[in-house]
């Protein structure tokens, strides 16, 4: 069951890395990970660095993919970002935090960027 999960991600992150490119945005980092916590994608766009966290469903029996994304995960990924802030030196730009929710439904799939998901 892991592997499937795992492959699902995968499926999930690219078709968000996709999304991405096609409008226009920069993949810098893919699976930025710390013992703390993960981004999935870190992306820039105009003057912006953008933490991407992938949400991947099929179906919606749990829910939108993006309700996942609670409190305590936005921390994780809070403070993942502010490590690679630290080391690459960007305090000077501007951040904001996505949530790419990729959702299969009867075989096809739907990408649904929201942009301001969350603050730090």
């Amino acid at each position: 069951m892991r592997q499937n999960n795992y492959a699902a991600g995968m499926r999930g992150q690219s078709e968000a890395e996709a999304h991405l490119v096609n409008n226009g945005y920069e993949i810098l980092k893919k699976n930025y990970r710390l013992r703390s916590g993960e981004v999935d994608i870190i992306a820039g766009t105009g003057s912006y660095i953008v933490f991407v966290e992938v949400k991947y469903r099929k179906g919606l029996s749990l829910g939108y993919p993006g309700e996942s994304v609670n409190a305590f995960k936005q921390r994780k990924i809070i403070k993942t970002a502010q490590h690679y802030i630290s080391v690459n030196s960007l305090t000077d730009q501007d951040f904001r935090f996505d949530v790419i929710e990729v959702l299969e439904l009867g075989g096809e799939i739907t990408v649904n960027h929201i942009k301001d998901a969350f603050w730090s």
